[in-house]
Formats: structure tokens, sequence, C-alpha cells
């Protein structure tokens, strides 16, 4: 019908309009009469079609019961043209029902069984299905509860045979969702967007009764389809499981099942049917609800895990609407349906993720509300032990299934561990009442969270002073550093994150003093579970000051439940309680390096005296039976010595420091600014970790401040530190003095001046000079722990008085640079080479001499003023100590330790840096310090030789000609010799020889040779034996670094006597001849014109290229393979 052509409303046009092919089809069924009679009824509209519905359903149906054979297409039509009528009319006949209903139900079955469906098109069931869902939607009324009378058994049971047996066998995932989508309809369970007849209490009863003595066959073929093929589709499983849960909850609904109304007596003419009747007692209740736990448990381990989001989300649906429903009735299910609802509260779906925990505070709401009530007390009770009962048994099967599943596996074990807790929610206080259930959920924790502590990089790591001293303003810096812990039970990092939401529920909802005096007890009983306790206490206190709980955690409870959070008064003494035991001595001065050298053992004599004291303003607990450095393995065993320390000692040392660092850090989150009083027992241990040797532990503890400075209101530990030195300077101050008895004091002060501005140098100068007296009256003991700390104060003290001389210095070599390369005047050079050799001659002396009789000089004319006594100006306080400090590096270059030298050397560098703005102090000093530097030069091991070159290198920059003449003279011969022999054995050497530390010195050499010489301003001389050691390393058999380095040695030789090197390196190589500008000129002969390309060809060829004119540029890099002659240059003179 054309769109705008108006609808037949008038019943007797639209009756004679259609009754011509109504007769014409009952006389002659065809394909073409039912279509023909489809675009009829498009035609009327659907109040006309209603009064007209009986007369033109008849053909359609008459069609349908022709006896014989029908073709497939014909009865297609018919269907179709039926569900047009049945979609936009309503059934209000009973029989129309029944006998639609049926004539549907026998086209679909196969004529010669029943039972199965028929074998026709996919296309036909496809419609013969629709009509279907379309007659159930139209009944209209009651008629629809008379399917569910005595009466109908057989009938009915045989549709919904048919339809399971559709939606179970058919290959079309089309005809099996049609088919589910029916029996959904039948069942009144449809939730399409139609409207849908309601049953009354009565009539729900009736279709409860009547399902009964289907739901063995409906809940088996729905488990196997759900259980089936996942290339069915997610939509057939969907419904499938709609299906299972609704016919359930339809006829074991706890209200339908508890009734104790009478039975009404059948009628006595229903013969056999009446054995297919099904009476709903206890005993067939409590038979059906074993039998269907059994099919629940396949069901729930298919779908908790589906890959498709509905499925997941109709599984969450069908545990709701059974714990709402069927609570009592499915009673040995509930435990298997709550386990399946909490495990999927952390589902990645959002949309699965919010149901489950509308599903869950729906539960906790009707748990806790019923919980008051005395009618239903017992069930709350027995709901409450389901609960507390699933959550003993999964705790103690947590460790087995830890151990033997997949991470998947372990990943919804652990949600649903922590879905009962939740769903318990403060109840969960009450469950930890019970010892059984404390000890087990523990126990569970302590064996799960089992760290490896078998990685040998652990202790390899070591923190460098860059680490140390960082001062980085983001926190990130740290964090981003810190390594992931390794655990042996698992390795996804999800794992770990729902463990630690546990605990953190745990801490929420349970008794703070009760958890943190258990878990301690665990941490104090051995130390297997030391580092499992302390994670898990951390995490305990989070959750009891509500940090990262989940919403959904909070959202369970009622506002009067959450109102009654921990307080901040039991907070405090809890962390009070938890963080004693960390920073006392046994658990906190832990053994994490092993001795492996001579050089060490005299540390490690300072580390480990015969008694230990407690650090003043500290509450670390004494224990004069253990080792300031050692914890024992066992409470009451020896301390092993730390030569015995084996590798998993000492990384499982490292890692409980880290976790008591992290912990500290927590506490400190947790309280905010309540935290403030206990940073005076807290950040004094702190920094002791953040200046320790293993990088871990140092990172942690690094990290562990800047959380504590968040926490406490500061910016940085910059603030945090300079808020709180007076009492840590003060305990530093102290400790010092005991030395053998607090052998952390250095690292304290090293990591506050690493940390801190030039405002805390004041408050450190009584503590310097303590120090320095120190090394003054037992540097053999003292010097190795000290120099650290000077090494310290002298870094900081660059860093807050940065140098001027030196900067100044760096911008005038830039300018000379750029003078010393502009374009040489030929006129002034004549002038000047002129005047120099008339000097030379004797020629014009007389002449500057009486020039200088007859002009005196004003300066000496004048009388000098009448001054005082000369008074030298005070230095600085950051000059003063600096030259103290310089003036002990001098007496400890002499050391025979190595460690210490090479550590004297670092601050003896540092000292020159600073006191480079002040020369008329640096001179002397740089005098007093000269030859014992020299013999670090020249008679020391590799190692010190490498770090006093670069001591020599900083004199060089910031003294210049003052060692100018020692310099030539006692270290330049033997640096040149050395260059000279180690030349052939680089170039021989192969790839392994860059990691020698012989390669190391000869590249920091050649880095800073160059740059020494032009400082110095050497002579002809020196030059020439510089050039003369340096020349082997153009050849380009040597290491690429060191040819770079060589090549950077002569870029400073050029620029200091560009003619001399332009002759050097043209007498190696040279690619072409040099004609004269003028015929009385000499031609110049090159002894390396015209040789073949040899090794050094490359380098010579680049430094000519680079470092000279650019008309001196080889045309051999421009493609031709050949060097071009110079151009003839002006010979415009005087």
């Amino acid at each position: 019908m054309p769109p705008n052509m108006a609808q037949i409303s008038d019943p007797k046009i639209a009756f004679a309009y259609l009754r011509p092919i109504c007769v014409r089809l009952t006389q002659e069924p065809s394909v073409t009469n039912v279509e023909t009679l489809s675009g009829h009824l498009k035609e009327v509209n659907d109040a006309t079609l209603q009064q007209l519905q009986e007369y033109v359903l008849f053909p359609l149906r008459f069609v349908l019961k022709v006896p014989g054979p029908k073709k497939d297409k014909l009865v297609q039509a018919v269907a179709e043209a039926m569900s047009h009528v049945l979609e936009n009319t309503c059934v209000q006949s009973w029989e129309t029902l029944h006998n639609l209903f049926s004539e549907l139900c026998l086209c679909l079955c196969s004529p010669t069984d029943p039972g199965k469906p028929a074998d026709t098109s996919e296309e036909l069931k496809l419609a013969l299905l629709r009509c279907l869902d379309a007659l159930l939607h139209a009944a209209y009324g009651d008629i629809i509860f008379k399917l569910f009378e005595p009466t109908m058994l057989p009938g009915l049971g045989a549709g919904v045979s048919l339809l399971l047996a559709l939606g179970e066998k058919e290959k079309s995932r089309d005809i099996q969702a049609a088919a589910l989508k029916c029996i959904l309809a039948l069942t009144l369970q449809c939730d399409c967007a139609q409207e849908h007849i309601v049953p009354p209490l009565m009539e729900r009863h009736a279709v409860g009764s009547t399902l009964a003595s289907f739901l063995p066959g409906i809940t088996s073929t729905a488990t196997r389809i759900i259980t089936g093929d996942l290339r069915q589709g997610h939509t057939v499983t969907v419904r499938a499981i709609k299906i299972w849960s609704r016919a359930v909850g339809l006829v074991l609904d706890d209200a339908e099942v508890q009734k104790t109304k009478p039975q009404k007596n059948p009628s006595t003419d229903l013969g056999r049917i009446e054995e297919l009747l099904i009476s709903r007692t206890q005993e067939w209740v409590k038979s059906t609800a074993t039998k269907l736990s059994l099919l629940l448990k396949k069901i729930i381990s298919c779908t908790s895990a589906h890959r498709h989001w509905r499925v997941r989300l109709e599984l969450v649906e069908l545990v709701d609407h059974l714990l709402a429903r069927c609570s009592h009735s499915l009673g040995e299910s509930v435990g298997l349906l709550l386990e399946a609802l909490v495990g999927a509260i952390n589902d990645e779906e959002p949309r699965v993720k919010n149901r489950c925990e509308v599903a869950l505070r729906d539960i906790s709401e009707r748990n806790q509300s019923s919980s008051s009530g005395t009618d239903v007390t017992s069930s709350t009770h027995n709901f409450t032990d389901v609960l507390s009962e699933n959550l003993h048994s999964l705790a103690t099967s947590l460790p087995r299934l830890m151990r033997t599943s997949d991470d998947q596996k372990k990943l919804f074990v652990l949600n649903v561990f922590l879905g009962y807790l939740k769903l318990l929610g403060p109840l969960v206080s009450v469950v930890l009442n019970s010892a059984a259930h404390l000890e087990r959920i523990s126990k569970a924790l302590m064996q799960v969270l089992e760290l490896d502590v078998m990685d040998v990089c652990i202790i390899e790591e070591r923190s460098y002073a860059s680490v140390i001293e960082s001062t980085s303003e983001s926190a990130d810096f740290h964090t981003a550093h810190i390594k992931r812990k390794h655990f042996l039970y698992f390795t996804n990092e999800k794992i770990f994150s729902v463990l630690m939401a546990i605990c953190r529920t745990l801490g929420y909802f349970g008794n703070i003093y009760l958890l943190t005096d258990h878990f301690l007890d665990l941490y104090r009983q051995s130390s297997l579970y030391r580092k499992q306790a302390a994670m898990v206490l951390n995490e305990i206190v989070k959750g009891a000051a509500g940090m990262d709980v989940s919403a959904e955690s909070q959202g369970l409870q009622s506002e009067e439940h959450r109102s009654s959070a921990t307080s901040t008064a039991d907070l405090e003494a809890a962390v009070l309680s938890v963080m004693e035991e960390y920073i006392s001595l046994n658990n906190w001065h832990l053994i994490t390096v092993n001795e492996e050298t001579d050089s060490d053992r005299q540390d490690q004599q300072l580390l480990n005296p015969p008694t230990v004291h407690s650090i003043s303003n500290s509450d670390y607990r004494s224990n004069k039976a253990n080792s300031l450095l050692v914890v024992p393995s066992m409470s009451g065993s020896s301390c092993p010595s730390p030569a015995s320390s084996t590798i998993h000692q000492l990384n499982s040392n490292i890692w409980q420091l880290c976790i008591q660092l992290e912990g500290i850090a927590c506490f400190s989150q947790a309280l905010g600014l309540d935290f403030h009083p206990l940073l005076m027992t807290s950040l004094y241990p702190v920094l002791e970790k953040a200046g320790e040797e293993t990088l871990l532990v140092a990172q942690a503890a690094l990290d562990s401040m800047w959380v504590m400075s968040k926490a406490c209101g500061y910016p940085s530990p910059k603030e945090l530190i300079n808020e709180n030195s007076d009492y840590l300077l003060n305990d530093i101050s102290l400790n010092l003095q005991r030395l053998n008895q607090h052998p952390q004091a250095p690292r304290v002060l090293t990591v506050m001046l690493a940390h801190s501005d030039c405002s805390l140098l004041p408050l450190v100068m009584d503590i310097v000079q303590d120090v320095l007296m120190a090394l003054d009256l037992s540097y053999d003991q003292t010097a190795a722990l000290f120099c650290s700390v000077l090494h310290a104060l002298m870094k900081a003290v660059v860093r807050w008085f940065p140098s001027r001389n030196v900067k100044n210095k760096e911008s005038a070599g830039l300018h000379k640079n750029s003078t010393d390369k502009g374009l040489l005047d030929i006129r002034k050079f004549l002038q000047e080479y002129r005047k120099e050799k008339n000097l030379a001659e004797g020629i014009g002396i007389e002449e500057d001499n009486t020039e200088d009789l007859e002009h005196p000089s004003n300066v000496e004319c004048e009388d000098p003023p009448d001054e005082g006594p000369d008074v030298k100006p005070e230095l600085l306080s950051h000059l003063q100590i600096t030259k103290d400090i310089m003036e002990r590096c001098i007496h400890l270059l002499s050391d025979p330790s190595l460690r210490l030298r090479l550590k004297v050397l670092d601050v003896l560098e540092l000292c020159v840096c600073v006191l480079s703005e002040k020369e008329d102090e640096l001179l002397p000093m740089a005098h007093r310090c000269w030859p014992a530097l020299l013999q670090r030069l020249t008679a020391d091991d590799p190692l010190a030789v490498l770090r006093a070159f670069r001591v020599l290198c900083t004199l060089g920059d910031t003294c210049g000609d003052f060692l100018r003449r020692r310099v030539s003279k006692e270290v330049l011969p033997k640096l040149s010799s050395s260059l000279l022999v180690q030349a052939p054995i680089s170039a021989r050497a192969g790839p392994i020889y860059v990691h020698t530390l012989a390669y190391k010195l000869q590249l920091a050499v050649l880095q800073g040779l160059g740059s020494l010489c032009q400082r110095l301003d050497l002579s002809e001389t020196d030059l020439d034996a510089v050039s003369e050691a340096c020349l082997p390393y153009l050849s380009c058999r040597q290491p690429i670094r060191l040819q770079e380095a060589c090549l950077s040695v002569f870029r400073h030789l050029i620029q200091l006597d560009p003619d001399t090197f332009w002759f050097t390196l043209n007498e190696l190589h040279c690619a072409s001849s040099h004609t004269p500008p003028h015929p009385d000129l000499q031609p110049v002969q090159l002894r390396g014109l015209n040789t073949p390309r040899d090794e050094f060809s490359d380098n010579v060829l680049k430094l000519l290229g680079e470092e000279f004119d650019s008309a001196e540029k080889i045309s051999y890099q421009a493609g031709d393979g050949r060097q071009t002659c110079f151009p003839t240059p002006d010979p415009a003179g005087p």
C-alpha cells in the first residue's frame, strides 16, 4: 500500500474488501493467494482488523489443516500473514489461543516423530516461531492462564519440549534465540519491550505448580545450552541463563513453597494426567535443590569467566534473582551463588561491575535490615553463617589454589574472597572475633604473600650519590624506580592489587586493635612471616583510615555503619605500636651488604660494637643480645656473622626494610597532619635508610620522605628537613660523639645535606668542626665514615654557592675561541713580525730606553699612601669551611686505603671548585697539596690516577699559570710516556678492551689533556711532546672513543699554535702540493705529500677540514676523492 493511502477503518468496507481473497484462498491454497491476503491485511487498520480477526484467521488456519504434505513456502507465507494479524490484534478466545498453539506446534514438529523438530527450512521454522511468539503476546486477559491448567499438561509439555529441542539442536542462532524467547513468553517471563500480563498471586502459584512438572527438562536442557559450544553466540547463552533462572525462581519461590494452604483435589476425569502433577512438598523441594546445585556448579564454572560481558552480566542477574526469591529453598546453593556474585565484583566491564555492586548492596541491606527482625532472625543468621563458613573454607583452600591454579583462576578466587568481606561489611569484625577464622585468614595471607628473595640483582644494586642526592621536585622521580616485588606463587600485578584490597577491607571493617595485635604477634613469631605481616599491617592501617578502599565497599554500608569508622585516637595508637616495632633495633638495623674486601673491614669493625644503646630522642628498644646490624632469623636464635650471611638472608633483610619504610609512609598518609608528633621518632630512622648503600632500601626511604612531606603539609623533603633540622642535628651531634654505638649518624647528616639548602649551613658548622676535630685526633678509625660526610657537604656547598669564577673563565674561553677563528690580518701580522725581528737584532732598543727614561712612571713618583697594617678580610663561612676541609684532605691523600684516597680526591676536586673565586686562598692550598697529588698521579693505583687526573684538570681550569711549570716538568712527561706505551696495545686490542681500566685511563687522559694544555698555555716544547704522544691515537685502528678524544686534544692544540700543528698534520698526510703565491717564494716541501692513504689519513684530513680555513676543506668530502690546492691568498702587504 502506498504510504499516502489511508487505511480502511470501516468494518463493512474492510469485510467486502477482504472477503473475495479469503474465499479464493480457501478454494485454492497457494503462496500467491496468501501473499495477496497479506497485502490486503496491511490496508486495514488495527481496530477494524480486531473485529475481523476470526474471519481472517479462518482461511489461514484452513490452509494449515488441509491434509497431505504442504510446501514450505506456503506454510511460511501463512505463518507470516498470521504473525501480522496477531501482532496487531488481541486473542480474546481461549479456543483460538488453544487451536493456534496446537496447530503451530504441529507445524514445527516432525510428522513421524512429534517429539522432534520437523526437517524443514530454517526460514519456515523462524517464521513459525515468530508467529508463536506473537500468539503468546496477543493473549488477552486471563485466557493465557488456562494453558497452565492440569488438563493442558500434555499439550503444554509437548510444546515446551519442542521449543527446548529447537533451542538446543538447531544450528541457526536465530532459530535458537527465537525458540528460547518463546519459552520465556510461555512461562510469562519475557523481558521484551511489549506489555506483559503480570499474574496475580493465585495464578502465579498455579503457573509455578504446572511448571514444576517441566522443571527437570527445562533446567537440564538450558544447562546443556549454556555450557555448549561457544560458537552459538552470546545471545543464545544469555537467553538460556534467563530461562534457567526464571523457571527456577518461579517454581521454587520461597513465598510459594512455604505456603501451607491445602491443595485443591484434582478432577477425577484427569486419568493419567494426574501422574504428571507435582506437589511442591518440602521433600520434593529439598531433592530438587540438591540436583539443581549440581547444575549450578556447571553453569557458574562455565560463565563466570565468559569472554562476553553480557553472559557475565546475566550470571549476576541469575544469582541476584535466585537469592532474592529462593534463598531458603536453595539453601545448600546459597554459598555457591554468593561465590559467583562476589567473584564478579571486580569485573573488567563496568556494567557488570556496577550491576554486581547493586546486587551486593541489596543483599547486604536485606541481611542487615532483617537482623533486627524477629520473624526472619534465623534466616539471617543462617545467611551470615553461610558467608562466614564460605570465607573460612576459601581461606583454608587459598594457599593450595594459589600454588596449583593459573593466574585467571587465582584472580577469580581472590575476587571472591574480597567480595565476601564486602558483603559481610561491619559483620567482618564479628567474624574475626572467632579465633579460628582470624587464624585461618591470617595464615592464608602469610602463605600467599610469601616473597621470592633469591634474585641476585637485589643485593648487587648499589645506591649512588645521584640517587641519594637527587633534588627532584616531584615524588614521581623516586616512585618510578621502586622495584616491583616478586612473589613465589603469582606474577600478575592484578593479583597483588586484589590481595592488598583484601587487607585494606579487613582494616576498614575490622577491629584495628585486634588486627594489629594479631599480625604483630605473627611479625614477632617468625622471620618467615615478618615481611608478609608487615605488608598486611601497612594495608590494614590504610584501610582503617579509609584510604584506597573501593567505593563499592563503602557503598554497601548504611550511613550509620560508615560513620563508625576507626577514630583518629585509635588509629594513632595502632600506628604508634606498629611503628615502634618497625624501628626497633632488631628490625631496623639489618645486614644488607656482605663484607667483601679488606678495605671494608675497617668500617665493619666500627659497625659491629659489642653493645648497643638507643639513639637519643628515639623510641628504639635496646637489646644487648643482638648486634646493631644483625637480625636473628628466628626469635631467640644466635646471630649470624656478616661474612656468613647468604644472599637469601640479605635479600630478605632488604625487602623487610623496604616494606617497613613503605609502612611508615602509609602511616603518615593515614594520619595526615596528625603525624607531626611522630616525626620526632620516625624521621631520623628514615633518613638513616635514605643513606643506605643498598639501592633498593635507599630508594624506598627517599620515596617515604616524599610521602611524609606531602602528608605533613610540606612541599618537598627539603622543607621537611629544614623545619625539623633542630632536633635532627641535635641527635646527630650526640650520636657522632658515640660513633661506635651509632654508626649511622654520618649517613643522616649526608642525606640532610643532600636535600636541604644553604640555610642549613650555619646550623651544621659546629657539627662539621667536630667531624674535622675527630679526623685530626683519630682519622685511622673514622676517616672512611667522615669523608662521606665531607663529600656530601662539599657537594652541597657547590650546589648552594656556584662559583662565578669558573663561569667567567668559560665565557672568556668561548670568546677567545671565536676570536682565534677570525680571519688573519696579513698586514698586522707582517708589521708585528718586523718589529719582533728588529728587537731580536737589537735595532731600536736604545730609543725605547730613552723614551722610558724621559717619561718616568707616575706611579713611581707618587708617595705611597699612609695606610695602617694590612688586615686580611675574613672569609665567608662556606669558604672557610672549604679551606679547613681541604687541609684535612691533603693529609689523607696518602692514606693506605684506596677507597679512602678515591673519596678524598673527590672531596679535593669540589674544594678546588669552591675556592676558585678566591685565588689568594686557592693558590697556597694548591701549592700545599701538590706533592701528595703528584704521588697519586704518578705512583698509584690506576683508579687513583684516573681520579687524580680529574683533580688536576680542575686545578688547571682554576689556577692556570700557577701550575704551568709543575705540570710541564713533573706530570706531562709521565703522561706522554704512558700514552705512547699504551697506544700499540689499544690499537691491537679487541672489543673487550673498552671494558678495561687501562682503556678508561687512556680515555680520561685524552679527554682532559687538550683543555689542560690550553688552560696552562704550555710552551712549544711541551706541546710537541703532547702532540707526539697523541699522534698514534689518530689511527683508525684505535677504539672509536679514543680517536674522538684524540681529535679533541688536537683541536685544543690547534687553537694554541695553529701554524705548527697545520704543519705537523700535513707532514703526516697531505693530499696535494701547495704552490707559492709568488715566484720569489720557495716551494713548501711536505713529507706527507703524495703519500698513499693510511690509517691516519681520515682523522688528519678531518682535522684539516674542520679547524683551518674553509678554503682548505678537501674536495673528497664532496665526492671527487681528491684534495684541491689551497687558493692563492691576496699578496697585498706592506
